[in-house]
């Protein structure tokens, strides 16, 4: 492809580096490691409240202004942008200055218009007002499925030709080298990687886990911490039961060891744009059921076993299918290990600085 790069700017907007990393995150942390050896003259400029300084200095990141949030994205970085010349501009996480308009944004899902209850009032008006007016105004809308981009197309109605797909993919650390790989400290036990929002289900998979009622083998969720005992629901559910752990944050090289000792991973997620987790858990070998729902088909292929994540029987008899069927197993991991390859933070880079290519 011609070159347009050279002596173009191009600013990345990594106030994402001041948020908690998800799987939104994920995505500009690892297609940004790329872009830096892509593109020449990309630069990544962050507000001062970076909680993630390593990944900041890796990634070479300019400091800017004193604001933070909101106030940072719509007052301070488009100052910094006239400064250079009104560079092209490229937000990552959903959000970008409004009235900037030389301008690239990823968005990832529209949850917030198709699910607004799975928010608070406050915060899903705010974004059911910024959304449509960010996408207006970009000159090209990423996102990182078909689902999104239909999605997109049909509840804000943007062209198709403005919306590219870049999808995500799995970090190298899933690769097998995790730590952990050979110490199971669990026993027999089925995985989550889950948070605490309604999205995720986690009453439905809990009461799914306990109608399976599998002897000696417990349920594991990642990333739910202890606030899941100020839920009243959960609590109930629970009632000190020994065979459910919430084990907080993971690193992802002690989460990989998780992953490759499970007996299987469960995702009864109601809603995913993408959604990570389950390619993360096909790349260590872990067989995978994950929900009927959104993206999940489109991502997992025949790589996974479906559930309907709002019947908990359905999601019980998952888990004792494949905790009874080890052929069945042996074949989603085959399946799993090839899915995953399907996907690349390379090639998705590589997309990307194409479609930025174009643009300068």
């Amino acid at each position: 492809m011609d070159n347009n790069f050279q002596n173009r700017y191009i600013i990345v907007n990594a106030r994402f580096l001041t948020q908690p990393i998800t799987g939104v995150q994920r995505f500009a942390i690892e297609i940004c490691r790329l872009l830096i050896n892509l593109i020449p003259n990309i630069r990544l400029v962050a507000p001062p409240n970076i909680r993630h300084k390593e990944l900041a200095k890796e990634l070479k990141v300019e400091i800017y202004g004193k604001l933070s949030s909101h106030f940072w994205e719509q007052l301070e970085l488009p100052l910094y942008l006239h400064k250079l010349g009104n560079p092209l501009l490229l937000n990552l996480c959903n959000t970008a200055p409004v009235y900037y308009s030389n301008k690239v944004v990823c968005i990832h899902d529209l949850a917030v218009f198709i699910n607004p209850q799975w928010f608070s009032r406050s915060f899903a008006l705010f974004y059911r007002g910024l959304l449509p007016q960010i996408a207006r105004r970009s000159k090209k809308v990423l996102t990182v499925s078909q689902f999104s981009k239909t999605s997109l197309q049909s509840i804000l109605n943007i062209p198709a030709q403005k919306i590219d797909v870049v999808y995500n993919s799995v970090s190298e650390v899933f690769a097998g080298n995790g730590l952990g790989m050979d110490k199971n400290k669990y026993g027999r036990y089925i995985l989550a990687v889950s948070s605490l929002e309604p999205r995720k289900n986690l009453n439905n998979l809990i009461k799914g886990f306990k109608q399976a009622n599998l002897s000696g083998t417990k349920l594991v969720i990642v990333g739910a911490g202890s606030k899941v005992f100020n839920n009243p629901g959960l609590k109930e559910l629970l009632q000190e039961d020994p065979d459910i752990i919430f084990t907080g944050y993971v690193p992802d090289a002690e989460l990989a060891g998780i992953y490759h000792n499970a007996l299987m991973f469960v995702y009864p997620s109601l809603f995913e744009g993408f959604g990570i987790p389950p390619l993360e858990a096909m790349q260590c070998g872990c067989p995978t059921v994950v929900s009927e729902t959104s993206s999940l088909p489109e991502v997992c292929a025949d790589a996974s076993l479906y559930v309907n994540p709002l019947d908990s029987t359905t999601i019980a008899a998952a888990i004792k299918l494949l905790s009874e069927n080890e052929e069945r197993r042996k074949e989603l991991i085959l399946k799993g290990f090839a899915r995953a390859k399907d996907f690349s933070w390379q090639r998705s880079a590589e997309n990307l600085a194409g479609i930025i290519n174009i643009l300068l």
